[in-house]
């Protein structure tokens, strides 16, 4: 899959990580996530999915979290969060949210196939373990899409590995080094004050 990887990602990598903080980062990445997705999405369809999208999303920093204490990359831990993403998102018929085709999936499944099955993870249960005891919200699903796909968001033909394209427009296999001196609070809904806001 290609993603995207900047400073803002390292900074939320170490503020997800970071106790005292942890929780706003993954409240402020959880509403961005869910903006993102949402604007590929009709007009009219976004907010019935609001809710849903929240909650899977929330389930996904575990996710991330889980992936990198197993030692995968901060670009492999990501790719893999996107990966229920699209299974999901496949599973409601939501085509127009998806980032890669269908037909890749099984390239996409095997690349992470231990920690998927270790975690109870398929396409038709996304979230797997990680899946809250409540569950989550549920929304219309639009599968008449499925008929004739055009996954017209998607990108193909990066299901071989993780492809992280830097600020500068460079594409680079399994993703970029982490850089020094990462400050946690330039992570998406994270800020100084923000921070001590929450944590009083």
């Amino acid at each position: 899959m290609k993603i995207r990887q900047n400073p803002r990602h390292w900074a939320a990598k170490k503020a997800l990580t970071t106790p005292g903080i942890s929780t706003v980062a993954n409240y402020g990445l959880v509403k961005l996530h869910t903006k993102i997705f949402l604007g590929k999405a009709d007009e009219d369809r976004r907010e019935e999915r609001r809710a849903h999208l929240d909650d899977f999303f929330d389930a996904t920093m575990d996710t991330y979290v889980a992936a990198l204490d197993g030692g995968f990359s901060e670009a492999e831990a990501r790719e893999i969060t996107h990966i229920q993403a699209n299974f999901d998102f496949f599973n409601y018929g939501w085509t127009e949210m998806m980032e890669i085709p269908a037909d890749e999936f099984e390239e996409h499944f095997d690349r992470y196939g231990a920690f998927f099955t270790t975690h109870e993870i398929t396409i038709d249960d996304p979230l797997g373990t990680f899946r809250p005891a409540g569950g989550i919200a549920t929304a219309p699903k639009t599968l008449e899409k499925l008929d004739e796909p055009e996954y017209e968001n998607a990108i193909d033909g990066f299901s071989d590995n993780v492809y992280a394209e830097t600020p500068d427009g460079d594409v680079v296999v399994g993703g970029t080094a982490e850089p020094e001196n990462i400050d946690p609070t330039s992570a998406p809904g994270v800020s100084t004050t923000e921070t001590k806001e929450h944590t009083e």
